[in-house]
């Protein structure tokens, strides 16, 4: 019998993640690695098999020493992650197999791996092992048409602890009938989505039914409606299960604005037990969004078509979780206050604003590539790096990005509050989707969420409890919830702002203290002592970064060494602005996050 060990890297900090919420919400991750779990399937019997989970715990070294091979699957961000994996399986001699869709996407970058399996496995993985058990497996294996999904197994939700997450996933769909420009969905899956027959779905239902599961369920589909008729004919079919089990689960998914428009559709999700969707909204500028070729999301008929649009799929019970992009080509500098009077306005408590990024193998990458706007630096990790040249000044673009998001996850948690308040009046009650709770579980929610808050979010938050007490009474517990990711949302968006914010302190002292050492009459023993009151000055800042703000690649010590380097070998015989044009966005330091290590 042959050990095969399957390893899920870290995830660094993110929106998505939810990570300063996982402790109040009794969890040591957001999803399970459902990729991951899907490969476990497609072993043979003959192999024994354990799965790691590197964001629920540590991957060990009697792991390592149990396992014949390691399997790992991972995105983009577990980039660095993916990279300690490896080095420690060489160390141990240790066979790695990298799948998903970082080495799709990457493969020729990453160092240290055996084999590839790249692109969807379920034909390629079945003929690895195949080869690899006849002693003939190649380094890579491609696959260069998109498998039948029908075929697809369940996953092994049974090499996992289920009470370590917050919601289980599965899968229906894959691919996406758009081509919006900065998105790879459609270059990873195609743009004809292939969906699971309704048989499947309950199978995977049940599955995580048998284990105990209860609770949230996310479809993980890159845009549940890509093809209507057959979500309309799976629906029914998850519906009736759900009722034989008095909807045990909690279902969310990934859709598009014109979900919007489709009222058979969204009236069958509501029944199949959907309370919440994720929509790509971007941008409220129909300008940027035609030239992202997003033509979705615009109406040249309806003036306020997105804002309309998120408001009527509210009202008929889902909540509406948002993605945000700023840096899009078409842009100004009204973006920023339209994004955030959008996000207000519309009642999205979930609003994740990013800096666009060109990824690889998409149009958007394509186009700038050809027009020298692409920058070499690692994407993935870094919320603040831009790897391309805007249309907007880039400083200009960071500093609009820093103010959006810390105005709609204000210190004081006012705004957030304020958005889950709008969405709750516009939000239809689910009868059948609203658990009881009881009066102590209530209190103990409350009360474990008042204990996070700092003492200038608890007005906000008393008054956001008594005024959902008095107008939403049932959806209290949903309201404890949110009050819950506004903490981590605040949290995280503090977090951005204290390592951009170090960065920017750095870059300054750095060209004040080369000026200051290129003027005439400044002798060695004054720049001296300026150097080394700079060297204090800036050790003091970096120890004051909480510890719980640092992750595997946020450039930070990268950046401090740098530093180090620039101020102990400055000139002060050079002039001051010599040195422009030689580093990053000021020519003097690596950019937090954007250090240039490859993995």
């Amino acid at each position: 019998m042959r050990n095969a060990l399957l390893v899920y890297p870290d995830y660094p900090p993110s929106y998505w993640g939810i990570n300063y919420a996982l402790e109040m919400l009794g969890v040591k991750a957001a999803f399970p690695p459902l990729g991951l779990l899907t490969v476990a399937s497609m072993f043979p019997p003959e192999y024994d098999l354990r799965v790691v989970d590197m964001n629920v715990s540590d991957l060990r070294d009697s792991d390592l020493d149990w396992a014949d091979m390691v399997f790992t699957s991972t995105m983009i961000v577990q980039r660095e992650s993916l990279r300690k994996v490896i080095e420690r399986c060489n160390r141990a001699g240790v066979p790695v197999v990298a799948g998903g869709p970082y080495p799709t996407s990457f493969h020729q970058e990453i160092a240290g791996v055996d084999y590839f399996v790249l692109d969807e496995a379920e034909e390629t993985f079945p003929r690895f092992l195949r080869d690899l058990e006849e002693g003939r497996a190649r380094t890579i294996y491609r696959e260069p048409r998109k498998p039948d999904v029908t075929r697809t197994p369940v996953p092994r939700f049974d090499l996992i602890d289920l009470g370590a997450y917050h919601a289980m996933c599965v899968q229906f769909s894959r691919g996406c009938p758009f081509d919006c420009e900065f998105c790879d969905i459609t270059k990873l899956y195609g743009r004809v989505p292939r969906t699971k027959s309704p048989e499947q779905m309950v199978e995977e239902f049940e599955a995580l039914y048998r284990l105990g599961w209860r609770g949230y369920v996310f479809l993980v589909d890159d845009n549940f409606i890509g093809n209507k008729r057959d979500a309309l004919n799976m629906l029914p079919a998850i519906a009736e299960w759900q009722r034989a089990h008095r909807y045990p689960f909690q279902l969310f998914t990934e859709a598009s604005v014109n979900l919007a428009r489709m009222d058979s559709v969204m009236d069958a999700m509501i029944e199949a037990g959907f309370n919440g969707v994720f929509l790509g909204i971007e941008t409220p500028n129909p300008k940027a969004l035609a030239i992202t070729k997003k033509p979705q999301n615009i109406s040249k008929r309806e003036q306020d078509y997105l804002l309309n649009a998120v408001r009527k799929i509210q009202r008929r019970g889902m909540q509406v979780m948002g993605g945000f992009i700023l840096g899009l080509d078409g842009d100004d500098e009204q973006v920023f206050d339209a994004q955030i009077q959008f996000i207000q306005d519309a009642g999205i408590p979930m609003a994740l604003v990013g800096l666009l990024t060109a990824l690889k193998g998409t149009d958007l990458y394509t186009r700038l590539q050809s027009e020298g706007r692409l920058l070499d630096v690692p994407v993935g990790t870094s919320a603040t790096a831009l790897n391309f040249v805007p249309e907007m000044d880039a400083d200009t673009l960071l500093k609009g990005y820093l103010r959006v998001i810390s105005t709609v996850y204000d210190p004081s948690l006012e705004n957030y509050f304020e958005r889950c308040l709008t969405l709750l009046k516009h939000l239809k009650p689910l009868p059948h989707l609203t658990p009881a709770v009881s009066r102590s579980a209530l209190y103990l929610g409350l009360m474990t969420v008042r204990r996070r808050l700092s003492p200038s979010q608890i007005p906000a938050y008393s008054r956001y409890i008594a005024k959902v007490s008095k107008d939403h009474p049932s959806m209290l517990p949903e309201a404890i919830r949110l009050a819950a990711l506004g903490h981590h949302f605040e949290k995280f968006t503090r977090q951005q702002k204290v390592l951009q914010g170090f960065e920017d302190f750095m870059e300054a002292e750095l060209r004040a203290f080369r000026e200051a050492a290129s003027r005439s009459g400044t002798n060695e023993d004054t720049v001296d002592g300026r150097r080394k009151a700079l060297l204090a000055r800036v050790n003091s800042r970096h120890r004051s970064i909480p510890a719980d703000f640092r992750f595997d690649a946020d450039g930070i010590d990268d950046a401090v060494a740098s530093f180090r380097s620039a101020v102990e070998d400055t000139d002060w015989t050079t002039p001051a602005d010599s040195t422009r044009g030689t580093g990053s966005r000021s020519g003097a330091l690596p950019v937090v996050g954007k250090h240039p290590r490859r993995n």
